[in-house]
């Protein structure tokens, strides 16, 4: 069992920017591929951006290339994302997932409880 605890989100304007983390229990983290998703009050979960267990592989969707950037320690057991530039249309939760580098929310095995972004205009 792998327990994942996401933290890091808040409030801010648009154009600033955020830093989500997320820690992840278990030895086994360097052998998981991990992702963000997101999902807008009424809207279905989105994915945000996955990267590979050694970390030398990562992927975007077409919203956020550019402006954010995913990373991981495994050293740490810890993957961010470092938001820039946000846009109001970035407000949403936002999840950790573990166990895939996939686009699919399907291919995750564990998932975070989730934290706010809220970027006002």
């Amino acid at each position: 069992q792998v327990h994942v605890v996401e933290s890091g989100g808040g409030l801010v304007q648009a154009g600033g920017s955020l830093r989500l983390s997320c820690a992840a229990s278990g030895r086994t983290f360097s052998t998981y591929g991990m992702g963000w998703f997101r999902q807008a009050s009424g809207k279905e979960r989105e994915f945000v951006a996955t990267i590979s267990s050694s970390g030398a592989w990562t992927s975007y969707s077409d919203s956020v290339r550019g402006r954010f950037t995913i990373s991981r320690d495994n050293a740490k057991s810890t993957m961010w994302l470092q938001m820039n530039s946000l846009k109001p249309e970035d407000t949403a939760i936002y999840y950790c997932a573990v166990g895939g580098y996939s686009r699919d929310p399907g291919q995750y095995d564990y998932w975070g409880q989730g934290t706010q972004v809220s970027v006002s205009s």
